[in-house]
């Protein structure tokens, strides 16, 4: 518990710092960063849309777009961060829809929130909150997304059973995240740079898959994937449902 406790605090204190402009994470840039939207798969309409502030380069995907979002759905973003796919999905669910993002780290969630008043959204709310212990009630989402940010919770079985939980029957969830081809040396698992570095604390693939499978998710699958850097890493999109 000691060990889980100082990963939270060690991946908290440097997102936080990062929403303070004041350092890097995962993804393919740093705070402030608009670069390689599309190498992620974000459409040109898509980053056109992205809000000022919103992208801080940390995704390693584009789940909306593969997630599908329709019109009057409820959608929750899983580690949200300064809003960037929850702004998106809110394009696609319209007036009558609802985007609920969440993130641990106090520093996202007022930096997401400023960034919804600034651009006049109204269908989107952020929350306080761990990823391991949502504050939503049971079946109360249709659509789950998530952008490299799962691999970074040192209890994923967790994470997928709170995700299947607050997921309505027949919803569905789209995941994109990093995934380890073979395991890693055991100084890398044991760092903390590696582990806030989305690196660490990556899961093997098949057991990622699986965890997702024993939350109690049928049809999981790759849907779309990439090389990660120069580690034994793939940047995955993993799509699921709840029967």
């Amino acid at each position: 518990m000691e060990e889980r406790i100082d990963i939270r605090a060690a991946v908290r204190e440097r997102y936080g710092a990062i929403a303070e402009g004041k350092g890097c994470g995962c993804g393919s840039g740093g705070a402030g960063s608009t670069c390689c939207t599309s190498e992620l798969g974000y459409s040109a309409g898509e980053t056109a849309a992205i809000p000022e502030g919103a992208n801080l380069g940390l995704g390693c995907g584009a789940p909306v777009a593969l997630a599908g979002p329709k019109r009057g759905e409820t959608v929750l973003d899983l580690g949200s961060g300064a809003g960037v796919d929850v702004f998106l999905a809110a394009r696609e669910v319209g007036a009558e829809g609802h985007v609920i993002g969440v993130d641990m780290t106090p520093a996202m969630i007022d930096r997401a929130r400023a960034n919804a008043a600034r651009e006049g959204f109204t269908n989107v709310e952020f929350r306080l909150g761990e990823i391991e212990h949502l504050p939503l009630p049971d079946s109360s989402v249709d659509v789950i997304v998530s952008n490299c940010v799962v691999n970074l919770s040192p209890e994923k079985d967790q994470v997928f059973r709170e995700a299947f939980r607050v997921l309505k029957p027949g919803g569905r969830m789209l995941l994109s995240d990093l995934v380890l081809e073979q395991p890693l040396p055991i100084e890398m698992r044991e760092s903390i740079e590696a582990y806030v570095g989305c690196i660490g604390g990556a899961s093997l693939r098949g057991e990622y898959l699986q965890l997702i499978r024993d939350a109690g998710f049928q049809g999981v699958e790759v849907v779309r994937e990439g090389r990660y850097g120069a580690e034994p890493v793939t940047s995955v999109q993993v799509r699921a449902e709840k029967p």
